[in-house]
């Protein structure tokens, strides 16, 4: 299995935080965003990481060499991150979609626990992680789904049909890979494919043919686009940083 992570965007919205960093290098209880991601993908057994880079590569890259070795965790530059939304980042990376992989946004946070359960979900061609909640706002990427399958997705959808949102990790298995990077090349054809948000290409593969969803309600996970989301994310790896001391000291005893 492998990873491909996101982490072209500067993160204007976190401004001044990214004034010199790119936002998957911003610090989260005294480590980087792009850092707790490889952290937890290696827990569950996942150890091909390829990290998609734009604004502030060459910072990023020192940092997970030094972290974790000379190329231990491939990087790949998209020159395009300036003037494209996340699918052009996902066109840039297509030759790494070659067999089944896991999709992350580079400002989702998890525990291992969320990706064990999208791992150990039915073997569908594309599974979308999603959440729920009571309410939902303006900037969620909000889902409706009938049961488990993925009906529409996007920020802009009738929300009194909503019953989830994305949290910005998606699995492709089988056909999936294929699928999906055929269908990123045909849209960044079209005049507007550099606008366009990569879930907007699930949203369209959704209304042809059968998307999966897996729902991680209760298990921890947080999404960083802005400084309001700052004390979520510290919520979510200080329970990481918590269960390994627990565990350390389950092992001493």
């Amino acid at each position: 299995m492998k990873a491909i992570i996101l982490s072209a965007g500067q993160g204007k919205r976190l401004l001044p935080l990214t004034a010199e960093r790119p936002k998957c290098a911003v610090t989260i209880h005294g480590q980087s965003m792009v850092e707790w991601q490889i952290d937890e993908l290696v827990k569950c057994g996942v150890e091909e990481i390829c990290v998609m880079l734009g604004y502030g590569a060459d910072m990023v890259v020192e940092l997970l060499d030094e972290r974790y070795g000379t190329g231990r965790v491939r990087t790949i530059f998209n020159p395009f991150f300036a003037v494209a939304d996340n699918l052009g980042t996902c066109w840039v990376a297509r030759p790494e979609m070659t067999g089944d992989f896991i999709l992350i946004n580079g400002d989702t946070l998890f525990q291992a626990p969320v990706l064990e359960k999208l791992l150990g979900s039915a073997p569908h061609p594309i599974t979308v992680t999603i959440d729920r909640k009571s309410s939902y706002d303006l900037d969620d990427m909000k889902v409706i789904v009938d049961g488990e399958r993925l009906v529409r997705v996007g920020k802009d959808l009738p929300l009194d049909q909503v019953n989830g949102e994305s949290i910005g990790m998606l699995l492709f298995r089988g056909e999936g890979p294929e699928l999906f990077r055929q269908t990123v090349e045909r849209v960044l054809r079209t005049p507007t494919g550099t606008k366009r948000w990569y879930l907007s290409v699930i949203d369209e593969l959704a209304q042809q043919k059968p998307v999966w969803t897996c729902c991680i309600e209760g298990l921890a996970w947080g999404e960083v686009d802005c400084p309001d989301d700052l004390q979520q994310a510290e919520n979510v790896v200080r329970g990481i940083v918590e269960g390994q001391t627990s565990h350390r000291r389950g092992a001493l005893g």
